[in-house]
């Protein structure tokens, strides 16, 4: 009997449905996190401030992983995390797994130019298409500048 218990522990410990975490950048210090809809709701109230935020990876930047996208806590919405480039390197794999992220709240005044730049960039990344016809003006982009992060099931 204690054989039989041994091994389906073991099993279970090997198990792929085992969750790790692993680490990139600086590691996490903040012990309260901050929901991703109080920082889309109120920015003012956390721009330059150092944040700890949660969600579900659904993008990464294909050819360099130095952005992810965050899934917000609200539905359709969503945060971007960029890293500086080589710094940290945010596999594909993270793709559909939880993350804890730290970093900097960053807004940024783009022009109509630099919108269609930026989209433009990002299209040829995730290999989509893209028309400069869309952007009609400039807009407020909110992001994280990353330090540091967990990510679960890698």
């Amino acid at each position: 009997m204690r054989i039989f218990l041994m091994t389906i522990l073991l099993v279970a410990m090997l198990s792929p449905a085992t969750t790790f975490a692993k680490d990139f950048g600086q590691g996490l210090t903040l012990t309260e996190e901050t929901a991703i809809s109080s920082i889309i709701d109120n920015p003012e109230a956390y721009v330059g401030k150092k944040v700890k935020v949660s969600g579900l990876v659904i993008d990464v930047c294909s050819t360099r992983g130095c952005w992810v996208y965050l899934a917000g806590d609200r539905d359709f919405e969503k945060i971007r995390i960029k890293v500086t480039d080589g710094e940290i390197v945010s596999p594909m794999e993270a793709r559909g797994k939880k993350a804890t992220v730290e970093g900097v709240v960053e807004s940024m005044e783009l022009t109509r130019e630099d919108v269609i730049k930026r989209r433009k960039h990002h299209a040829e990344e995730t290999g989509t298409s893209f028309d400069p016809a869309t952007v009609t003006s400039g807009e407020t982009v909110l992001r994280i500048r990353g330090l540091g992060a967990e990510i679960s099931g890698l």
